[in-house]
């Protein structure tokens, strides 16, 4: 069984962008964050990793965060990735 990717589109204002991408990540289950402006043009696009924790996040969230001065309105794409129902994941000993 392989997993699935779904993609979802978010509108959000600028002064909101950075709460939405926050919430997004906590989520757990993304696998990819694109940010668009008004006109379409990719501002940010972001393959999120399972290891990177923490600080490393700050740089991102500092981006983000300039970014979201530039515009009033903002798609956030989000790709999501769905396991098929009963799948077991197997952790490594």
């Amino acid at each position: 069984m392989t997993e699935q990717v779904r993609s979802e589109e978010h509108q959000v204002s600028g002064k909101n962008l950075l709460a939405k991408v926050k919430e997004l990540v906590r989520e757990g289950n993304v696998r990819r964050i694109i940010i668009t402006n008004p006109e379409g043009r990719t501002v940010l696009d972001l393959p999120l990793t399972v290891g990177l924790l923490g600080a490393a996040w700050l740089p991102l969230f500092a981006a983000i965060g300039g970014i979201a001065a530039l515009a009033a309105r903002y798609t956030v794409v989000v790709e999501r990735v769905e396991k098929p129902a009963g799948s077991i994941t197997q952790r490594p000993h």
